[in-house]
């Protein structure tokens, strides 16, 4: 990913803060779009689809909740089934067991 100066336009390194042209800092990166969309095992209510999408997209969990169960209720259960159906189609988070050589296996 290329990272260019939004005053002067220059190529800079992905790690640069501040310009080396003209200076200007340099807004850091959202890091919420780069985060792959995961059902964490902590902090889950039900299965986690809604904590899930709150972390992928850098929302806050409790309004993704409460939208989650409104548009719930004014939808006839369409979101239910939408709900369902993420439940099935995001992987769970892989369980974090001390001790297992090589990590992420």
């Amino acid at each position: 990913m290329s990272v260019y100066c939004t005053r002067c336009g220059s190529l800079l390194p992905v790690s640069a803060r501040f310009c080396s042209n003209c200076g200007a800092a340099i807004p850091a990166p959202q890091a919420t779009p780069g985060r792959p969309l995961i059902r964490p095992r902590v902090g889950r209510q039900i299965a986690g689809v809604c904590l899930a999408l709150a972390r992928a997209y850098g929302w806050d969990v409790s309004v993704v909740r409460i939208v989650a169960v409104l548009t719930f209720l004014f939808s006839s259960g369409l979101v239910g089934v939408a709900y369902l159906a993420a439940w099935i189609g995001i992987p769970e988070e892989p369980p974090n067991v001390p001790g297992v050589y090589p990590p992420g296996v």
